[in-house]
């Protein structure tokens, strides 16, 4: 596959699929779906890291730059409020360790930490499989395509998103039928909390949801929720709900593709 100046590759990983995207910077042209590929195995890294092979291989993708977006499945994303008095990064990564052993149970050792580390207030951390990132950064080298970035689904969307938040607003992605909330506030993520969205969930429902978890949080409820990814339809017409408005983002944006290749779309600037 040929590259022209200023085109990349955009890879989604979820569980048993993988897809592939080629997009460009410049010409304002939409990302094309390049291919799509199902495996056995579901989150095996190993199995992960042969679908992907299959995948570059096939494209062709010597000197593509490779951005991987992973399903939130594959990772573990949680708040942590950094500890009393805390100067230095590692009193940081220490906080951020110890919740997670709280949070899932186990320590950090399987884990690689990513986090925009704050002193001053709580901040969002991801927790990526060390063995799936090896298995990724050798396939991405063994075929020469230079490995760019590498995100969570939720953290991709958030990060292309957050400058389309107002004042007031929270952020929400759906995404096979899940819907991953983060509770902002003073223009920081508080929380993120994640939900099954039930058969006929609709704009009352939403409301009523994000209600019940402003509580929990001890929150106010926000004026606004601003969600990207595959969102019922029912909810377009959110902006005029009297609880919540409802707004959503990017909704054209790969209509009739499969979920692995919204994944892989997840994040593209155009």
């Amino acid at each position: 596959m040929r590259r022209r100046l200023g085109q990349s590759l955009r890879v989604g990983i979820a569980p048993g699929a993988v897809a592939l995207l080629k997009t460009s910077r410049f010409g304002g042209n939409a990302p094309e779906l390049v291919a799509e590929l199902a495996f056995d195995g579901g989150s095996h890294p190993e199995s992960i890291a042969g679908a992907l092979r299959l995948l570059l291989e096939g494209a062709g993708s010597a000197n593509w730059p490779v951005t991987i977006v992973l399903a939130d499945e594959l990772v573990r994303i949680w708040q942590v409020t950094p500890p009393t008095g805390s100067a230095r990064l590692a009193d940081l990564e220490a906080a951020a360790a110890l919740r997670f052993q709280t949070l899932f149970g186990e320590p950090t050792g399987a884990w690689q930490l990513a986090a925009g580390w704050d002193a001053a207030q709580p901040f969002l951390v991801a927790a990526l499989p060390r063995h799936l990132l090896a298995l990724i950064e050798q396939v991405c080298a063994a075929q020469r395509a230079p490995l760019v970035e590498l995100a969570p689904q939720f953290v991709a969307g958030f990060n292309q998103w957050r400058g389309a938040l107002k004042a007031g607003a929270w952020y929400g992605l759906v995404q096979q039928r899940v819907l991953t909330i983060a509770a902002i506030e003073d223009g920081a993520i508080r929380a993120v909390r994640a939900a099954a969205l039930p058969e006929g969930a609709g704009l009352d429902w939403l409301a009523a949801h994000v209600a019940r978890e402003a509580l929990r949080l001890n929150l106010s409820v926000p004026a606004r929720l601003c969600v990207s990814g595959h969102a019922p339809a029912a909810w377009s017409k959110g902006a005029a709900h009297p609880a919540l408005a409802c707004h959503l983002l990017g909704q054209g944006q790969g209509a009739g593709w499969s979920d692995c290749a919204r994944l892989a779309a997840t994040g593209s600037r155009v």
